[in-house]
């Protein structure tokens, strides 16, 4: 008879939780993109309203639909391109390096102008 039961002496396992598993690609893409036509329908209505408004309500209201018109792209593009991209760690690839002191004489940068500097003595 086999035993399903956990023995004392094994390490125990990492229990993994379906809360903490990320959005699905696709669900997450398919938000995203419904959020983006939403926010290009709203621009369409409100760049016909101001054409269709224009002279016919007060100048500030068709204006500030012209506006939301010109503006409602740029902010649905980057609402639809902030998907996936959070991480939970600080994101440094490298470590930082201290340079220390060099070895040898400092060379290129002499005080005098003589040919006779050069490091194998050729004049």
């Amino acid at each position: 008879m086999s035993s399903t039961r956990r023995r004392p002496d094994l390490p125990s396992e990492e229990v993994h939780s379906i809360t903490n598993a990320p959005e699905p690609l696709a669900d997450d893409l398919a938000r995203r993109q419904k959020r983006y036509l939403v926010q290009m329908g709203i621009r369409i209505i409100c760049f016909a309203g101001a054409v269709l408004s224009w002279g016919r309500i007060p100048m500030w209201a068709s204006l500030l639909l012209l506006i939301a018109a010109v503006v409602l792209p740029y902010s649905a593009v980057l609402f639809a391109n902030a998907g996936r991209e959070r991480r939970d760690t600080d994101g440094t690839f490298m470590t930082a390096r201290e340079i220390g002191p060099g070895t040898g004489a400092p060379r290129g940068l002499s005080s005098s102008d003589s040919p006779t500097d050069e490091p194998d003595g050729r004049t």
